[in-house]
C-alpha cells in the first residue's frame, strides 16, 4: 500500500503540473467564428468631429477609415490624400485566445492627428488607437464581457461593465463600460468614444460628441459618413491576421517605419501654421505602449493575458497559456526594441 500511496502522489503531482501550465480548462461551448465573436462585441463608436480650420478638410480628418483607404500602402502620404481618398468606414480586429479567455483587440485609424492653432502642440500623419475587450469563456457561445483598456494618445484606461467580478488592481478603474443596443443587430455592445483632432479613445460619455460627430455601428459593410454630423453609419470589420492585411505587413518599409510604428511624413502641409509636424508618430496595435505601467509595449495586444492581471484583480482562474495568438513570433523583437528604441507617441 506504501508504493501505490507514493505511485499516486508522484501522478497526482505530474497531472498538477500539466494543468498548471495549460490553464484552466474551457468550459464546453457552441463553436463561433472568430469573426462573429468580434463582430458581437465590437463597439458602438461615437466619434467627436470638428469641422473647422484648415487641417479639419470640413470634418473628413476625423472620420475612420482604412491605412489603405487611398488605394495604396504608403504611410508617408496619407495626410497629403485625406481630401481626396475613401472614407468607407473600418476598423480591424484581433481575437487572442486562451483556454479562459479570448481577448479581442480593436483598432480605429484616421490619416491626420490635427491641431488647428500654432501654440506647442504637434499634429502628425497616420493616428492609430483602440482598445482591449477581455471576455471570459463562460460555455456560453459569446461568453462574458469582463473589462476593457482603451488606448488614449500614450495612456491606457481601464473600464468594466456593470456587474462585472473584475475590479482594481495594480491600475484603479478608470469608469464603468456602458452598453447600447444597435439597430443592425440584436445585439447589446460596448460603448466607445473618439475624441476629434487627436483621436484619444475613452469609454462613452468619458469622451462624447460635442456639437457635430458621427456615430459608428460595428457590421460587416463600410460606410461613408453623409456629412459630419451622421448618427447612423455602419463600420466594416477586417481581421489584423487576414491574408495580406496589416499584420502581413508589419515589415513593410512604405507603410511602417519599425515594428509597430508607422512610417509617416512632414508633406502635404502637416505642421503648416502650428506648432510642428511629428514624423514616424503613430503606432499600430503591437506598438501600443504606457510607459508608465508595467506591460511593455506592444504588449495590450500581444500578450494581453499578462497586461489584465496586471491591471485588475480578477477573483476566477486566468490562464496565461494561449491556445491562438499570430503576435507571439514577434514577443522577443518587440521586448528587444522596446529597450533599445525611443517610444512613439501617438
Amino acid at each position: 500500500m506504501r508504493g501505490r500511496s507514493r505511485i499516486a502522489l508522484v501522478i497526482a503531482r505530474v497531472l498538477a503540473g500539466v494543468l498548471a501550465g495549460v490553464g484552466p480548462a474551457a468550459p464546453a461551448h457552441a463553436a463561433v467564428s472568430r469573426e462573429q465573436l468580434a463582430l458581437r462585441w465590437a463597439p458602438i463608436h461615437y466619434q467627436d468631429v470638428d469641422a473647422t480650420g484648415d487641417h479639419a478638410l470640413g470634418g473628413r480628418s476625423d472620420y475612420i477609415t482604412a491605412y489603405d483607404f487611398d488605394g495604396d500602402l504608403s504611410g508617408r502620404n496619407n495626410w497629403d490624400r485625406t481630401g481626396a481618398g475613401s472614407m468607407a468606414a473600418t476598423a480591424y480586429y484581433s481575437v487572442v485566445e486562451t483556454s479562459s479567455h479570448w481577448y479581442l483587440t480593436y483598432f480605429f485609424y484616421h490619416p491626420r492627428d490635427w491641431v488647428d492653432h500654432p501654440f506647442f502642440e504637434t499634429e502628425h500623419e497616420n493616428d492609430g488607437e483602440g482598445l482591449l475587450l477581455t471576455v471570459e469563456r463562460d460555455g456560453s457561445d459569446y461568453g462574458l464581457l469582463r473589462s476593457a483598456v482603451t488606448v488614449a494618445h500614450s495612456d491606457f484606461y481601464s473600464y468594466t461593465p456593470v456587474g462585472s467580478t473584475w475590479s482594481s488592481g495594480r491600475e484603479s478603474v478608470d469608469g464603468t463600460l456602458q452598453t447600447q443596443s444597435s439597430p443592425h443587430d440584436s445585439f447589446q455592445h460596448p460603448v466607445t468614444a473618439q475624441e476629434a483632432k487627436g483621436h484619444g479613445l475613452k469609454a462613452y460619455p468619458q469622451y462624447n460628441i460635442n456639437g457635430d460627430g458621427i456615430v459608428y455601428y460595428p457590421s460587416t459593410v463600410a460606410e461613408a459618413p453623409a456629412n459630419g454630423d451622421d448618427r447612423d453609419v455602419r463600420y466594416q470589420l477586417v481581421d489584423i491576421f487576414a491574408p495580406g492585411g496589416l499584420w502581413a505587413q508589419r515589415t513593410n518599409t512604405a507603410l511602417f517605419a519599425s515594428l509597430g510604428t508607422f512610417a509617416g511624413d512632414t508633406s502635404g502641409g502637416c505642421g503648416q501654421g502650428t506648432y510642428s509636424c511629428g514624423t514616424n508618430s503613430a503606432n499600430s496595435p503591437w506598438g501600443w505602449d504606457d510607459g508608465n505601467d508595467v506591460p511593455a509595449r506592444g504588449e495590450l495586444a500581444s500578450d494581453p493575458a499578462r497586461l489584465v492581471t496586471e491591471y485588475f484583480t480578477i477573483p476566477a482562474a486566468v490562464s496565461r497559456t494561449y491556445t491562438y495568438n499570430p503576435y507571439r513570433s514577434e514577443l522577443a523583437e518587440l521586448a528587444r526594441l522596446d529597450k533599445v528604441a525611443p517610444r512613439p507617441e501617438d
